[in-house]
């Protein structure tokens, strides 16, 4: 008897432990893990498969696992660094578990193993974008004339762009692209917005803070750089404009501006057929600047 109930308290208690798996997401980090010999697996599409069975009978048994994005390099790279054995089950453990705390993760909800490959990859991708335009930002340092901080000026100032943009929409599902070419890369960011049945506007916040800080970045170094919205309502055909970012401002782009960017192939010139039930548009008014940017020197 005791032995039995010993057995359920540890199958209750195992429903109470969070998991974290890193998944190998393409073939080329697959190979790249196999050069290790403890590191078992010999088909990339086996070990997708074994991942997705695993994954579901977690979620079967109530356990709760989140998925963060294996990179063999940084991997190598945290072994050397932490003195661990690479060859090592347990030393990829403690990576993964590093990687659950500072790496790009999703939570596990159910949704095909499919699905979940190219939403981790998006966030890896997201979450690089938002440190290179940080570390940016940040080494701008402060005004050599007024000895305000750049960076932080022009965070400010792009926050209060994108809720403008935000507020004067219509109600619906909206879609912003933000590209930065000046920059030693190019930098480019997507934010969703969507309504809820009240009318207010819900963001995500990983999402939001990527996007503002990669505007502010084009702001601050007034780098050749656009931000386009689309927005979607039922009963409604979408409206697509936008804004070319100017000097430490955003300029309308005219209706034309915006058929043109959207109706010609970029690699041959060529024209491509407007989307049908799609109003290629001037953005509204974006009213007046309620936070200003005071620093024009």
């Amino acid at each position: 008897m005791a032995h039995t109930d010993h057995h359920t308290m540890r199958r209750v208690l195992r429903r109470e432990i969070a998991g974290t798996i890193g998944l190998l997401t393409d073939e080329h980090d697959f190979r790249a893990m196999r050069r290790y010999r403890s590191f078992t697996f010999d088909d990339h599409k086996i070990y997708l498969e074994q991942v997705e069975a695993l994954l579901r009978t977690r979620a079967s048994q109530g356990s709760h696992t989140t998925i963060a994005l294996f990179d063999p390099q940084e991997y190598a790279e945290f072994c050397t660094e932490t003195g661990l054995d690479p060859d090592a089950p347990a030393s990829r453990t403690r990576f993964t578990a590093e990687l659950a705390t500072t790496g790009p993760t999703i939570p596990y909800e159910g949704q095909p193993l499919a699905d979940v490959v190219p939403a981790l990859v998006d966030e890896a991708v997201r979450q690089a974008t938002w440190e290179y335009a940080s570390t940016l930002l940040a080494r701008l340092g402060a005004c050599a004339t007024c000895g305000e901080d750049i960076g932080r000026a022009a965070f400010t100032r792009a926050s209060s762009l994108l809720m403008r943009i935000l507020d004067t929409a219509q109600p619906g599902s909206r879609h912003l692209v933000c590209s930065i070419t000046g920059t030693p890369e190019t930098l480019l960011s997507v934010l969703h917005a969507d309504d809820d049945a009240d009318g207010a506007t819900h963001l995500d916040e990983a999402e939001a803070l990527e996007f503002t800080t990669v505007l502010a970045l084009g702001l601050a170094t007034q780098s050749p750089g656009g931000l386009v919205m689309r927005t979607s309502a039922p009963g409604t055909s979408d409206q697509i404009y936008g804004w070319r970012l100017r000097g430490d401002d955003l300029e309308p782009l005219t209706a034309g501006e915006v058929f043109d960017a959207y109706c010609t192939d970029i690699d041959t010139g060529d024209l491509i057929s407007p989307e049908s039930d799609v109003d290629y548009c001037v953005p509204p008014d974006l009213g007046g600047d309620e936070s200003p940017n005071e620093h024009q020197h």
